[in-house]
């Protein structure tokens, strides 16, 4: 007969620190602009008109909310050169690259989601 080792039920501690650590990655990465920017960006330095081709849909004034946002959180830089007009480029920080994993995970899980659902 195999004999199964029980493991102690998390406690409220534990449990709340796990909840808030989610809680905090979901708020800089809210929303559904975020990670397809992110991704973007890991292909090499952007330009603003750039990363709104290559995200689909998202409109001009969003990008650029989303990008400042992304700019306060440290997971991408901007940088102005001077020159007329102004050239802006946008880059993944190695803090955002770190998100890379977590990318990768949703990819896969997304792929076998859109199986389920869809059946193909």
């Amino acid at each position: 007969m195999a004999t199964t080792t029980r493991t102690s039920k998390p406690t409220l501690s534990e449990c709340l620190q796990s909840t808030m650590a989610v809680r905090d990655a979901l708020d800089v990465l809210n929303g559904r602009w975020k990670l397809p920017i992110i991704v973007s960006l890991t292909f090499g330095i952007k330009r603003f008109k750039e990363i709104s081709r290559e995200v689909n849909g998202i409109s001009d004034k969003v990008l650029a909310k989303e990008l400042k946002d992304m700019e306060m959180n440290k997971l991408i830089t901007r940088t102005v050169y001077d020159t007329f007009p102004p050239t802006v480029e946008y880059c993944i920080t190695e803090h955002g690259k770190s998100l890379s994993t977590v990318i990768g995970e949703l990819k896969k899980w997304g792929i076998l989601h859109r199986k389920k659902i869809t059946g193909r």
